[in-house]
């Protein structure tokens, strides 16, 4: 399910945004920072400070999380069923360590939010599709450094 692909662009994306849905059937999208793969079938996220997504969770697991690298313009959006892993479960402490090894511990894990994915889907952008004999990931990289005043370092 997360082939070497999806698990590269986990690796690389900054932040990943988590939808939800709410007891009144609202969605709420909410941006985390710290996200891994834990194996083939499996995404951890810290929860830091997300109170709705949390109470959304256990009430209606399943879940939706999209990430895109704002460079090349490509992504994957994941479907699947969530859980809370809070300080009390067992596997708390080795999977707050990922999160930790990989970012850092300057932020308190409230509880961790784990993910069986069930549905993957690419994400990228139209341009891609509207003009695929000029569109490149080296083209999308140089307008988006351009777009955005950044320079290769």
């Amino acid at each position: 399910m997360l082939t070497t692909d999806i698990k590269k662009s986990i690796d690389t994306c900054i932040l990943c945004w988590l939808a939800t849905v709410d007891e009144n059937q609202q969605p709420n999208v909410s941006p985390k920072e710290m996200f891994t793969h834990l194996d083939d079938h499996t995404l951890l996220i810290a929860n830091l400070a997300s109170p709705s997504s949390v109470r959304n969770i256990a009430q209606q697991p399943k879940v939706s999380v999209s990430f895109v690298d704002v460079f090349i313009q490509k992504g994957f959006k994941l479907k699947g069923e969530a859980q809370l892993i809070t300080k009390e479960d067992s596997s708390y402490a080795v999977n707050a360590k990922r999160l930790t090894d990989l970012f850092s511990d300057k932020f308190p894990i409230q509880s961790i939010i784990e993910i069986k994915v069930t549905k993957v889907d690419t994400i990228q952008a139209p341009s891609y599709w509207l003009f695929p004999n000029s569109t490149t990931e080296q083209s999308q990289i140089e307008g988006a450094m351009k777009t955005y005043g950044v320079k290769p370092g």
